[in-house]
């Protein structure tokens, strides 16, 4: 797991090189961790369609969380002391806002296939994107990707579940949340301190859902490995990239780059569950990475003009 070093500076846009021109790293470095933690959530998310069978929803999110956080604890060991109130403020609320974010979307998905769900779900950081932009441009890559996003729903949700439906919207309310939270988070902790502490009060909170639900089937080997391995992909290691990038890539273009997760949830449909792509469903792939890829541009052209200009 990559993280910064302690002394690191936790700021959100990577520091400018004496040249004057910004690093590669502040340029492309940040879209190529939410380019890998989309692709590792979503091939994760493919794996515990698979895993509810077994465990229930809710038993899925919780052996995700209560994994995810004994892996970054014991990993990151964060420190508890030297921390104010509203720091462990943030830490909470971004503790609580991915533990719901999970629970809505396994149970969207437990009704609705991967695909739409994440489609739905992916309104919440398009919404996002157009309220925290401050330039009108972004809101044309926002109108791009949200023309993709219903395109790959085939134009309308009225043949899916309405309570899936209603569960992948709150979820997409979640992520939108669960953004400006990680952002404020890995501002406030170091490496990725704020996040191992957060993913344990997420898993706190569902452990008794989960229990509740699947009871002993948790304790399956085969089940505890399954969980295990959703853990890793859905949480570990896409929550840390995203945390990481977050210091240093504005939240209106990480949102905006979230439109990417409907393309990469359709491919792990595809390869691991056998969900095959229709032309309807590749032309809004096209759309919305134009979108992701419009908006990228957008941002990196913004930071070489600030580059360039002399300070008053």
């Amino acid at each position: 797991m990559s993280t910064p070093s302690a002394t690191a500076p936790s700021t959100q846009h990577a520091p400018v090189p004496p040249g004057g021109a910004p690093s590669r790293l502040g340029s492309f470095g940040p879209v190529g961790l939410v380019l890998a933690g989309g692709i590792s959530v979503q091939f994760g998310g493919a794996l515990a369609v698979t895993l509810m069978p077994r465990a229930g929803a809710l038993g899925v999110v919780a052996l995700r969380l209560l994994a995810a956080a004994v892996v970054l604890l014991l990993v990151c060991r964060p420190r508890l002391r030297g921390h104010s109130r509203t720091d462990w403020g943030t830490v909470v609320v971004f503790g609580i806002t991915m533990g719901a974010m999970n629970g809505l979307f396994y149970e969207a998905v437990a009704r609705i296939p991967l695909g739409p769900a994440v489609t739905l779900e992916v309104l919440g950081p398009l919404a996002l994107s157009v309220l925290a932009s401050r330039r009108a441009v972004n809101a044309v890559w926002a109108g791009l990707a949200l023309a993709g996003v219903f395109l790959l729903g085939g134009g309308g949700f009225s043949d899916l579940d309405p309570t899936g439906v209603a569960f992948a919207l709150g979820a997409g309310a979640m992520w939108a949340a669960y953004i400006v939270f990680s952002a404020r988070t890995g501002r406030r902790f170091p490496q990725a301190d704020g996040l191992a502490l957060a993913m344990a009060v997420a898993a706190l909170l569902f452990l008794p859902l989960g229990i509740a639900e699947a009871g002993t089937r948790l304790l399956d080997p085969t089940t505890l490995a399954l969980g295990s391995a959703v853990a890793v992909l859905s949480s570990v290691l896409p929550y840390t990239l995203e945390l990481l990038a977050l210091r240093r890539l504005p939240a209106s273009t990480f949102a905006i780059l979230m439109s990417l997760e409907p393309a990469i949830a359709a491919t792990a449909g595809f390869l691991i569950l056998g969900q095959a792509l229709s032309v309807t469903e590749a032309a809004a792939i096209t759309l919305v990475i134009a979108a992701s890829i419009g908006a990228v541009r957008t941002q990196v052209g913004r930071g070489k003009v600030r580059a360039q200009t002399p300070e008053a």
